[in-house]
């Protein structure tokens, strides 16, 4: 039986914090928060990030995690005292960490104050850090794969709606935005945009309704809390969204605690990642209104 290389990690889920909008401060009008990207070796995206006036330090973008998450080694490098420990939920277990108390995170011309941030070591985050949904609530999050730029602003300020073809309403649970009007092969499946991840990553129950695309192969999965899990490898024809076709999704099933954990474990799931995410042009991630927008390249296929 095949054994594939280490996919990036789904990124975590802090079981013990709750989810919420970080303290902003003001931005002038007009300016819009534009960041240029660069990739990792398993080609995630990280943006340049200050702590207080310290840095700037590569962070992981990652829509799949719930909080923003410090390496070790740069709590130390900037003296922050550690806090209480919170459970962390990452794709093959549970652990307990330490935090640390971020008075402010400033990402280009935008700041955040007062996240509480779990520790984890630098070699299993693959960067210095994490930015989380709780550094994104209540903005847009728009990035460009064609220019390799993402942006942070309000939907105005980032030029309205226009040049997207495709428009997904989302619910939210968690902080976290799941699409379910998606179908996968005929069946209908749950999907959430994670842009820590990359590739795609299926429950059992998915795996289940598609058992007859399961390929006699597995993969290791290593998880940003240093765990290992075993995944089936899986290859779907067409993920619609909407009248938005994703082929040939290549997919890991794995019992991944966050899926129990956003009550994604009973019906199929999958956490979207960043392998055919770059099949598109440009996508943005409304927070404020729950909406996420496709732009789809000129030769994409839809109805």
């Amino acid at each position: 039986m095949p054994l594939h290389p280490l996919l990036a990690p789904l990124l975590p889920i802090v079981a013990t914090l709750p989810v919420m909008a970080a303290q902003q401060a003001a931005m002038p009008a007009n300016e819009t928060d534009v960041v240029l990207v660069s990739t990792d070796r398993s080609e995630r995206m990280t943006v340049p990030v200050r702590i207080g006036t310290s840095g700037t330090f590569d962070f992981l973008i990652d829509t799949g995690s719930q909080n923003t998450v410090l390496s070790t080694a740069l709590a130390s490098k900037l003296a922050l005292p550690t806090q209480r420990k919170v459970k962390l939920i990452g794709v093959a277990g549970v652990s307990e960490v330490d935090t640390v108390t971020l008075e402010e995170i400033g990402l280009g011309r935008r700041s955040f104050y007062s996240l509480l941030a779990p520790l984890l070591p630098a070699s299993d985050i693959g960067a210095a850090g994490i930015l989380g949904l709780d550094s994104l609530q209540g903005q847009r999050v728009q990035i460009n794969f064609r220019k390799g730029t993402m942006a942070i602003d309000d939907a105005q300020a980032l030029g309205g709606n226009k040049g997207y073809d495709i428009v997904v309403t989302a619910r939210r649970r968690s902080g976290q935005l799941i699409m379910t009007d998606a179908v996968i092969d005929g069946i209908k499946v749950s999907v959430v945009i994670d842009t820590g991840a990359e590739y795609s990553i299926g429950n059992r129950v998915l795996q289940k309704a598609l058992a007859k695309r399961t390929r006699n192969e597995t993969m290791i999965i290593k998880s940003v809390t240093g765990q290992f899990i075993t995944a089936d490898l899986g290859l779907a024809s067409n993920l619609q969204l909407d009248l938005m076709n994703f082929g040939n999704v290549v997919i890991a099933y794995a019992d991944a605690p966050p899926f129990k954990a956003l009550d994604l474990d009973k019906k199929p799931a999958l956490f979207l990642g960043m392998r055919d995410l770059r099949a598109l042009d440009r996508i943005a991630i409304d927070f404020s209104t729950r909406r996420i927008y496709f732009d789809l390249p000129r030769n994409a296929a839809h109805d």
